[in-house]
């Protein structure tokens, strides 16, 4: 049987891959230029953030932001055994390249997982439950096999699948009689800066929708797909997004909300939420 990984980053366990292997330039989510493949001026010896509670003061906000969905510790303990790019420089460049690969095997189980809980078709929970444990063992191969991947081809099974499970599920609130009125809610919109506040918007699909500084307020997104939105600054105070479709950290970690705002379980409230 397939273990599957742990989808949550335990960084005590990464050699520090998101802060080497990626690069970013100077915007207003970070204060500095960074090449990929270096590691960040503010990474300490033992692999820890030296400004780790200071990071959005001092011009880091898309540090607090990104996720790797537990791929830092699979790629430094499993695949590379413990031994850091630091102790073997030679590792550096395959390291950081796997890293990349598994970090998308790893949102792509983050998505099946929750196919497999949401569908009510059994021949869809089978489907997304074989899906990923053959992603799984991808993920847990050697070097050499992970960069092999055919990842593209992954994308579009898994895409499919997604597809299939969201029609069914957001039909069960009416979602394919629900016409969104010109430039409303639904896949792909450009909804930044929209007020949406106060709605139902039960069932609705955005996937893919530019929400950025949208106004959410006090909304129900239940059955919401949320695939691939972008939640930068959009405001979820009071909003109920507990049963929303496909929602990940790092779209929460990018948007506002409080206390108020009703997560999914998996979904842990952002510090900058308080």
């Amino acid at each position: 049987m397939t273990t599957k990984p742990t989808l949550r980053p335990e960084c005590g366990d990464c050699f520090a891959l998101c802060c080497t292997a990626l690069g970013f330039a100077r915007s207003a989510d970070f204060a500095v230029d960074k090449p990929a493949a270096t590691a960040c001026p503010n990474m300490a010896e033992d692999f820890s953030c030296a400004i780790h509670q200071r990071l959005r003061p001092r011009g880091f906000r898309g540090c607090t932001v990104f996720d790797c969905f537990g791929a830092g510790q699979v790629v430094s303990q499993r695949t590379f055994a413990g031994t850091s790019w630091v102790d073997d420089p030679s590792s550096a460049a395959s390291m950081f390249a796997v890293f990349k690969v598994v970090r998308q095997l790893h949102e792509m189980l983050w998505y099946l997982a929750e196919a497999q809980q949401r569908t009510f078709d059994p021949d869809l929970a089978v489907a997304a439950d074989g899906l990923s444990r053959r992603i799984a063992t991808t993920a847990l191969g050697d070097a050499s096999a992970i960069l092999g991947t055919d990842v593209e081809s992954l994308h579009a099974e898994v895409r499919t699948l997604l597809m299939e499970v969201s029609e069914e599920v957001r039909a069960a609130y009416a979602a394919e009689d629900k016409d969104a009125p010109d430039g409303g809610p639904c896949a792909g919109a450009d909804l930044m800066g929209a007020d949406l506040a106060n709605q139902r918007w039960c069932g609705v699909d955005l996937r893919g929708a530019n929400l950025i500084g949208a106004n959410l307020s006090s909304s129900d997104l239940t059955a919401a797909d949320l695939l691939g939105a972008d939640l930068r600054g959009t405001q979820f105070s009071g909003a109920d997004l507990s049963k929303a479709l496909y929602l990940t950290q790092p779209q929460v970690n990018a948007a506002e909300g409080d206390r108020r705002t009703l997560l999914p379980p998996r979904i842990t409230t952002p510090d900058h939420w308080e």
